[in-house]
């Protein structure tokens, strides 16, 4: 007989409208690394969320067995000691706080009467920091950290316990090819320790990768669950198992009606907001065309976030000088407002945080950026808002009950479509999209794609930064690329390749 350790079965999830799971059986064998995928909204999150105790027994139907005895968890306490913890995709660190304090926050080291040992908890919080491939000062403030470092923060402090089972959900979204790969390695190092792995990702080829099985979900239910060892699991395999068909082609097939220079940035020069006489954008000068998709690759840290925020009026830093010019005149940019009037709008990489008010209804986020639209007098019009809402969502083909449903309520790519449409309703001439999809499954992904191409066909032009090499080489016109701040080449579609922008984009002189 096998050695499982978790066993789920029948199990059940509702929320008000919508039946989250449905049934869903899931069996996962000591020390293996178990890959649960699915399209957003398929219930990966939620069943995890019911095994870790986020949504506590009594909330759902169906039982959970860990090790073969009934587990009935109250809590994350009380999953937590039974060796079950989890890595949500919301980061869940406190940043003021330092890297150690955060990894040990809630259990704490100690000495005598309840008094913290600093110096042990640096000293642990280093080994487990050098674990995860992080070579940091544990007293720094997680503030301080990139997006990517925090994550790692969190698997860190996820291996201060006593994990037997740790679930991750999409680890690598926010993270660099470089990073992703220790991580990976680290699942391995895991695995080889007897600790079992349940991973999340929309990212195939990590999963094909690294995964000893993979179980698919699909609207709530258990599909399919296949065994990597029993050969012809390929990416396509689990594209049909998750959206219920074939994906012929990953990009949208598209024939670009390019014209004259719609946007020319000259010279933007951006300073680090903190650190004195250290540039995040060094000079950056590009253009783009109406009706292109123009990309912009880098590493992390390369300063591609930190110039499109300071574009858009957001500064990531201390603006410093630089140009931007609409259809060959200057363009102010002093602030979001000047920049929504001069027909530039942001998606930015953090959706979450930047991008919505999630405590907020889809009609209120949908609208937000273009109240004029729906005003008169300066006083909202609540009911062409709740059309305006209403059609914006049938248009991005927002899932969801109607326009009243709470923002946080809906799926990550549900989401990005929320705030994607935000930004379409303000009828912009220049998109900018961070990260457009980052943490979704490939059915969205493809909408999205199809909708970026649609805004291009109409003579809409856009600026598309992704960290996905073939996303950019599926989608754009042409690629920029960008190393510590600066621009270091520029490639059409026809000459760009993954090898030559890896190239681009550790070159530190263009």
């Amino acid at each position: 007989m096998d050695d499982v350790i978790l066993r789920m079965r029948g199990i059940g999830k509702e929320f008000p409208g919508v039946r989250a799971l449905d049934g869903v059986d899931l069996r996962v064998a000591r020390g293996e690394i178990h890959a649960l995928m699915g399209e957003n909204g398929a219930g990966k999150s939620t069943l995890m969320k019911v095994l870790s105790g986020v949504y506590p027994h009594g909330s759902y139907s169906g039982e959970i067995l860990v090790d073969g005895e009934p587990a009935r968890f109250s809590g994350v306490r009380d999953s937590e000691r039974a060796g079950i913890a989890i890595i949500h995709q919301e980061l869940a660190l406190i940043p003021q706080l330092s890297i150690a304090e955060n990894i040990f926050l809630g259990n704490e080291r100690t000495r005598g009467r309840g008094v913290v040992d600093w110096g042990r908890t640096a000293g642990e919080a280093r080994a487990l920091l050098r674990r995860v491939g992080l070579d940091e000062d544990p007293t720094l403030p997680v503030a301080s950290l990139s997006v990517g470092r925090q994550q790692l923060v969190e698997i860190a402090k996820a291996l201060s316990k006593e994990v037997r089972l740790l679930i991750l959900d999409e680890p690598t979204s926010a993270l660099n090819e470089a990073e992703s790969d220790n991580l990976l390695e680290l699942l391995r190092e895991l695995r080889g320790q007897g600790i079992t792995a349940i991973l999340i990702s929309h990212k195939l080829g990590e999963v094909t990768r690294v995964a000893d099985t993979i179980t698919v979900l699909r609207d709530g239910r258990c599909v399919e669950t296949l065994a990597m060892a029993d050969g012809g699991v390929d990416e396509d395999r689990i594209i049909r198992g998750m959206v219920g068909r074939d994906l012929d082609h990953r990009y949208p097939e598209r024939v670009p009606d390019i014209g004259e220079v719609r946007f020319e940035v000259r010279d933007w020069t951006v300073d680090h907001p903190t650190q004195v006489g250290r540039r995040v954008v060094d000079g950056v000068g590009l253009t783009v065309r109406r009706g292109e998709i123009v990309g912009l690759a880098g590493l992390m840290g390369a300063g591609r976030t930190e110039f499109a925020m300071s574009l858009f009026g957001r500064s990531y830093g201390r603006y410093v000088s630089g140009t931007v010019r609409k259809d060959g005149a200057d363009l102010r940019v002093r602030d979001v407002g000047d920049a929504i009037a001069g027909g530039i709008a942001y998606v930015p990489e953090d959706r979450k945080e930047l991008g919505l008010i999630l405590d907020d209804d889809i009609r209120r986020n949908l609208t937000l950026a273009g109240l004029r639209r729906v005003s008169g007098r300066g006083v909202i019009d609540s009911a062409r808002e709740a059309v305006a809402a209403e059609e914006m969502r049938g248009r991005m083909r927002v899932k969801s009950r109607d326009v009243f449903q709470a923002t946080g309520d809906l799926s990550g790519g549900n989401q990005q479509k929320v705030v994607l449409g935000k930004w379409m309703f303000t009828e912009p001439d220049l998109l900018i999209l961070d990260e457009p999809t980052r943490g979704i499954d490939v059915g969205a992904k493809y909408e999205i794609y199809l909708i970026v191409q649609r805004l291009a066909a109409q003579g809409a032009s856009v600026l598309l930064i992704s960290s996905e090499l073939p996303e950019l080489l599926g989608m754009c016109d042409r690629i920029y690329a960008m190393c510590e701040g600066r621009i270091t080449g520029e490639l059409p579609r026809a000459q760009a390749g993954q090898e030559p922008l890896m190239k681009l984009m550790t070159r530190t002189r263009a």
